[in-house]
């Protein structure tokens, strides 16, 4: 399934801090912990504890959330399906990094082993 140009926007525009409580209640629910969270988030984004409670009080967009990461090298390692579409053939690079945010957090939600989740060997 292709993106449309108004589904990127609106995942620009989205804020980090509306979608970060649903991240945590998500793996919460299946007994997996903030801190594992934020160490995903972490590995892909460089982002720290101190970083992501600061972009969540700054309510930053998803366009401003990943002009500030650095995203981790093995990034592309990130492939599958989340949300309806095959991260691989996203063309938006915006929309690509985001979906990589959500396949990962799904993964943990899922309860995979963390070395398979940040792409380690």
């Amino acid at each position: 399934m292709k993106t449309t140009a108004e589904h990127d926007l609106r995942i620009a525009k989205m804020t980090f801090a509306s979608v970060y409580p649903h991240y945590v209640k998500k793996v919460e629910s299946k007994g997996r912990t903030k801190e594992e969270l934020h160490e995903v988030i972490e590995w892909l984004t460089g982002f720290d504890t101190r970083k992501i409670n600061e972009l969540i009080d700054a309510k930053v967009t998803f366009e401003d959330f990943f002009a500030q990461a650095q995203l981790n090298t093995n990034a592309a390692l990130i492939t599958g399906v989340i949300c309806g579409y095959r991260i691989e053939e996203i063309e938006n690079l915006l929309t690509k990094k985001t979906r990589y945010l959500d396949k990962l957090i799904d993964e943990l939600a899922k309860g995979k082993k963390m070395e398979k989740i940040l792409r380690k060997a």
